[in-house]
């Protein structure tokens, strides 16, 4: 299989980017998106190129690294499907491939297809964990939860924070990813000490690092690799709401 690629090639943070055009050529067809990359940064070292610069890790859809838009959607618009689990063989032989970094002024580039995502680092910082005593902590198993909460906490614990959410958004908002990392804490009764606390505090370091506002249009649970469901932003409103009203948080 063969392909045109156009890639977003940026030298910096304060440098302009544009579209330069590869072709991509003998991909086969079990290939995933990262390999093909690893294929055409092959042939542009050999040629006495520059490599295209893109993040990747353990290549297995845990991690969240590998944050490219494909053809204008997060993660190349493959249900529950990361850019690195993606594989050729889902394009058409010959086909022309846009490939873009994250589009957001929380997630600034630094070269090419990287862009800095520190920024969900500190919303984490400011609220997602739970303080517990060490030592004589009762086992977690002693702890009855209902099944109901488990799973849901599961649910939004599977967010690898890889910011499709963010990119995919109209307003840049990370609800999404704020609103998994709140509920799975919030629901179990570990959480609930911080509980008012830490959706107040989460929701400000967001709001500080410049994300956008949640319209509810549904397009971050749309490109969600982990498939979080969208009533997490629900029980992050209703949390952040009662927290001001009691008055935690910063």
């Amino acid at each position: 299989m063969n392909f045109t690629l156009k890639v977003w090639r940026q030298g910096g943070p304060d440098t302009a980017g544009r579209f330069e055009t590869y072709q991509a050529k003998d991909i086969q067809g079990e290939m995933s998106f990262l390999e093909m990359l690893d294929v055409v940064n092959e042939d542009l070292i050999t040629g006495g190129h520059e490599p295209i610069d893109f993040d990747s890790d353990c290549r297995e859809g845990i991690c969240g690294m590998c944050s490219l838009v494909v053809n204008g959607i997060p993660h190349g618009g493959q249900k529950g499907t990361t850019v690195c689990q993606l594989h050729m063989r889902s394009f058409e032989d010959g086909q022309t491939i846009t490939i873009e970094p994250w589009r957001a002024k929380a997630f600034p580039v630094l070269k090419d297809l990287v862009v800095d995502r520190t920024a969900f680092d500190r919303v984490i910082q400011s609220g997602g964990y739970i303080s517990v005593n060490t030592g004589g902590a009762p086992d977690a198993n002693a702890t009855p939860i209902a099944k109901i909460d488990a799973d849901y906490a599961f649910d939004a614990a599977t967010c690898i924070g890889c910011g499709a959410c963010v990119a995919a958004c109209k307003n840049s908002s990370a609800m999404l990813f704020v609103g998994a990392k709140v509920t799975h804490l919030n629901v179990l009764p570990q959480g609930h000490p911080e509980r008012f606390t830490r959706a107040v505090n989460m929701v400000e370091a967001m709001d500080s690092e410049g994300f956008g506002a949640c319209t509810v249009t549904g397009a971050c649970a749309a490109v969600c690799p982990k498939e979080i469901p969208l009533d997490v932003i629900s029980k992050l409103n209703k949390d952040y709401a009662l927290g001001v009203l009691k008055g935690v948080g910063v």
